[in-house]
């Protein structure tokens, strides 16, 4: 959500099913194991589970082995489970108040995988997708055996027909349906070759593939959405593939919310929460964080993450408005392991004494980021490096920012940053246009503000006409007074490629672009690294043009990943330029997270501050250990109007303030990871 002064027509929906304190229960449990929830004990099951302060939890109908945990007409329930685990599970929860959303794996299925090879998605080679090095399934950098079903087979009816039985079964006891593993290839398998020769497209063709996968995956989510409908009308419903990125609108309306699965210690990092929350807080619908109690991956058994870690990501959940879901694995037996909810509950008591200040907020954002991923194609879940870039550099310096597609409405942000790589088509060019001329103002950087082509700029009044790529590389960057706060008198690096423009009439040339002797090569180098700076190029690095300013250089990418401060400096100078009344002003260092919220029916802002500091001490994770206290912390808010009062809380401890031209000044004595300061109106 954009800044409150304009929310018409951004309204959040608001599901009362979702609840705060969710866990994951995953239950992928091998056929070749025996004695399958015969220690289920369904009293002790919820007694643990409302110790640990749990109040929604996720349970298995089919997990990815194919096995199925109830009784079933099909011939895939678990040969070692003897009970109907499901029904129990969910009978136990129900009596005791606990909401019940139930499981289906969809892309991974063994036992359909083996008895049924003709259903696998196949690369242009014929090779199964998870062994092929052709545009390898997404999983396989954790080298794990799942194979991946088409849903252009006949394997898409079973899918539906086993959740039709659940719909049946579970009548008027689903809250809700988790479809798992929900993603599309591009398969080349004979059903998929066939059926895109029926509509003329050439299935040699990448790009052909590419396109017809994501119509069969639009179309399956949408059949699949009608079908529940039939059976069940408010029930909750989720697609995963962990992730959310723009090709979510697609079938948004057949999501009744967005759960982000995002665990730091595994593939996603702890980049990756942060960046996906900033952009599905646009998407109007309410929305999970997903974590997990393991120390490493998904089926950790016996890994449990420090309670440090977990409070920061469900902590961090809270401040970006979003609910907590905590994902775990239950033992074969069926026991629930007590020391994993004792961790749980430990931090999920602390979630419950905050979460009402935490329910239905609209996120206060200043700055909109125009969401690189519509033209970035990813592979697997690391955020790509002008993501990272222009995140770290908005919450190092504490900006109010939301990460936006053209979808949104561009008037509530004060500033709107186009990251290296937003070439513009003729609607988006408009749009932007227009809210330049409602007093908008842009910082674009490198390719952003191009044609498709990358030809030409084609916004009016940025002021710079293309010349060429940049000649040199490294090359080298000397600024001037107006964006020159806190670096040197000298020429800085600019470590990846530029491109070389000049600017109009009228428009400020705010730092020049000086080239380096020669370009390192076999035939001329100079030194270890590269060549020395020579003399000014001739050429600019940022320009301004009234509200528009612009870098030439992937700026945000290079801070991704060079991280040289002096990258994140020239944008924030750059911001302070155009960047007027800041929702946010604070002392408090580049380590701590501040997040301010809107609760309307509440009247009040809520601004979060967190401190918790990531650490790789080994080869391939981040963790957290330690938790560092912050003091005498200094906040100017951004308000309305003078607040009637501003505590901490849940302590509800009052703090003194003042409020001064729209800003309400006060400070927090002390922040010990997670603390909230709430201004009432």
């Amino acid at each position: 959500m954009q800044n409150t002064e304009s929310l018409e027509g951004n309204e959040i929906v608001k599901d009362k099913k979702l609840r705060f304190r969710q866990v994951h229960l995953d239950f992928h449990t091998s056929e070749k194991i025996d004695g399958v929830g015969d220690l289920f004990n369904p009293e002790e099951f919820v007694d643990t589970l409302l110790k640990a302060k749990v109040n929604s939890i996720t349970c298995f109908a089919r997990c990815h082995h194919g096995m199925i945990y109830y009784d079933t007409k099909f011939d895939t329930k678990h040969p070692g489970l003897k009970r109907n685990l499901l029904k129990e599970q969910i009978d136990i929860c129900h009596k005791n108040n606990i909401n019940v959303s139930i499981y289906i794996s969809v892309g991974w299925d063994e036992y359909m995988a083996y008895n049924h090879p003709e259903w696998l998605e196949r690369a242009s080679s014929g090779k199964p997708f998870n062994i092929t090095d052709e545009h390898p399934g997404i999983f396989e950098a954790i080298d794990i055996g799942w194979k991946k079903l088409c849903l252009n087979s006949s394997y898409r009816d079973y899918v539906i027909e086993q959740t039709e039985e659940v719909l049946e079964l579970f009548k008027g006891k689903i809250d809700g349906l988790f479809f798992d593993i929900v993603f599309q290839n591009p398969c080349a398998c004979k059903y998929c070759i066939e059926d895109m020769k029926k509509k003329g497209m050439e299935p040699s063709i990448l790009e052909n593939r590419k396109r017809f996968s994501s119509e069969v995956l639009v179309n399956f989510k949408k059949e699949m959405t009608e079908t529940i409908r039939k059976y069940e009308k408010d029930c909750t419903i989720f697609y995963n593939s962990g992730d959310i990125d723009p090709y979510i609108r697609k079938n948004l309306k057949d999501y009744t919310h967005l759960e982000i699965e995002s665990l730091p210690s595994g593939i996603w990092g702890y980049d990756h929460f942060p960046i996906t929350v900033s952009y599905a807080k646009n998407l109007c619908k309410e929305y999970i964080a997903m974590t997990g109690r393991f120390h490493k991956m998904w089926g950790d058994f016996g890994g449990y993450k420090n309670k440090e870690a977990l409070e920061y990501e469900c902590f961090t959940g809270l401040a970006n408005g979003a609910k907590c879901s905590i994902g775990d694995q239950l033992h074969p037996s069926g026991k629930i392991d007590k020391a994993t909810y004792k961790l749980i509950g430990s931090v999920y008591k602390s979630v419950q004494k905050k979460e009402q200040w935490c329910n239905n907020v609209i996120p206060v954002a200043d700055i909109g980021i125009y969401n690189p991923a519509e033209f970035i194609e990813k592979s697997g879940y690391e955020p790509d490096a002008i993501s990272k870039g222009v995140y770290h550099i908005m919450a190092e310096s504490h900006q109010q920012f939301s990460i936006i597609d053209r979808y949104v409405d561009f008037s509530g942000f004060k500033l709107i940053i186009l990251p290296d790589s937003i070439t513009l088509d003729e609607e988006l060019k408009n749009k932007l246009e227009d809210y330049l001329r409602g007093g908008g103002r842009l910082l674009l950087s490198h390719e952003s503000g191009m044609d498709s082509n990358k030809e030409k700029f084609v916004l009016n009044d940025i002021g710079i006409e293309y010349i060429s790529e940049a000649g040199y590389s490294p090359d080298y960057i000397k600024v001037g007074n107006l964006v020159g706060k806190g670096l040197l008198e000298t020429e800085y690096v600019l470590y990846d490629k530029g491109l070389w423009v000049e600017p109009s009439n009228g428009t400020e040339v705010l730092a020049n672009i000086w080239n380096p002797y020669f370009n390192r090569s076999y035939k001329e180098f100079c030194s270890h690294f590269h060549t020395p700076v020579e003399k000014d190029s001739g050429y600019s690095a940022i320009t301004k043009n009234e509200n528009i300013i612009y870098f030439s250089h992937p700026i945000f990418s290079m801070y991704g990943k060079h991280g040289q401060k002096a990258y994140k400096e020239l944008v924030l100078n750059s911001i302070d330029l155009l960047l007027k009344n800041k929702s946010v002003i604070t002392n408090a260092p580049t380590t701590a997270h501040i997040n301010l919220n809107f609760q309307d029916e509440n009247n009040r802002y809520i601004l979060h501050i967190n401190h918790y500091i990531p650490e790789n001490r080994c080869s391939n994770i981040a963790t957290i250990e330690d938790i560092i206290p912050l003091y005498d912390i200094s906040l100017k808010v951004k308000l309305p109007q003078k607040p009637k009062k501003v505590y901490l809380a849940p302590t509800k401890e009052e703090l003194d303030f003042s409020y001064e031209e729209g800003y309400c000044n006060t400070n927090v004595p002390r922040v010990y990871g997670h603390e909230m300061v709430i201004f009432e109106l």
